[in-house]
């Protein structure tokens, strides 16, 4: 297998409503909004589902991967339930190998209702469900050994169990990447990942502003500092700016895409890190690994959804 992606298993569920429909569930258009499962089971009672598609940030990538023709598989934690079940189907129909066994649990499949108003606008309410509470019994360590890369996300890490999932993940991988995921979970666990990026991880993927939260920084170059120090692989987005990766003291840089008509951002970060690792492992130069990376997230942010 090429590569084995770890992360949350939340299912996507589209609906179309109306702007008095945001209003009356107290909804902020455009807004993401973590809800418990009673808020979750309250909307799906009011609403028809339109579209369901097996989601998560780390999945993104996977699937990205997968339809670049990639053999690929995906670890994440579902609940026996309808939405784990029709999560488990969305990986296979896109030939990925689902390396989890379902079973009864006391908590039900993440899943992130999409509330789509005719302004095309999306409001989002996550219930994370059981997908966050993913430990080291969830890791197949012979799938992860015969991988050629592990990919984690930033927004599983947590203390506790999930943290033991991770140890066991990268003490076992031949080669481990992982995305920071966003700036509020670098925020949360500044520490940690500071260290698994430093001691633990080969390849680190992250946005500009996540990079230098994480390290305090003032100024980009310190950002590039920071890089040649700890001789690791760093893939930065930069925005307009276009990206960068520093390999030990080696620094490669890549335009963006201009003049494209940027509909909806969602995936973005998870199809570059998909482009980048579908080139890094035929062995491509780091300058087309980025190039490669950017068509891909230049591609997604020009439609709807995370599936090219």
């Amino acid at each position: 297998m090429k590569v084995i992606g770890i992360g949350n298993a939340i299912i996507d569920v589209l609906c179309k409503v109306e702007e008095n429909f945001l209003i009356e569930n107290n909804l902020i258009k455009g807004s993401m909004k973590l809800i418990d499962e009673n808020n979750l089971n309250n909307l799906l009672d009011k609403i028809k589902i339109e579209k369901v598609i097996s989601g998560g940030s780390a999945a993104n990538t996977i699937f990205g991967l997968a339809k670049l023709g990639n053999k690929v598989g995906f670890i994440g934690k579902v609940n026996n339930d309808e939405f784990g079940k029709k999560y488990e189907k969305g990986l296979i129909d896109e030939n990925i190998d689902f390396i989890f066994s379902k079973k009864k649990e006391n908590l039900a499949t993440g899943t992130c209702l999409i509330l789509i108003t005719p302004d095309s606008e999306r409001t989002m309410c996550t219930f994370l469900g059981i997908a966050g509470k993913i430990n080291e019994k969830d890791i197949n360590i012979d799938k992860i050994k015969n991988s050629e890369i592990s990919f984690l996300e930033g927004y599983l890490w947590d203390k506790g169990e999930p943290k033991k999932a991770f140890d066991k993940v990268i003490s076992n991988s031949n080669l481990s990447a992982m995305s920071l995921s966003d700036i509020f979970c670098v925020e949360r666990h500044k520490e940690s990942f500071l260290n698994l990026i430093r001691n633990k991880l080969d390849i680190i993927f992250a946005n500009e502003g996540e990079i230098m939260a994480i390290i305090n920084a003032k100024k980009f170059d310190d950002v590039i500092s920071f890089s040649k120090e700890i001789n690791k692989l760093i893939v930065i987005t930069r925005g307009e700016k276009g990206s960068v990766a520093i390999n030990g003291t080696k620094i490669t840089e890549c335009s963006a895409e201009k003049n494209l008509k940027i509909i909806d951002l969602t995936g973005a970060g998870d199809l570059f890190a998909a482009g980048f690792l579908h080139s890094y492992m035929k062995k491509d130069s780091i300058k087309d690994c980025l190039l490669n990376a950017t068509k891909l997230s230049s591609i997604i942010i020009q439609k709807y959804g995370a599936r090219i």
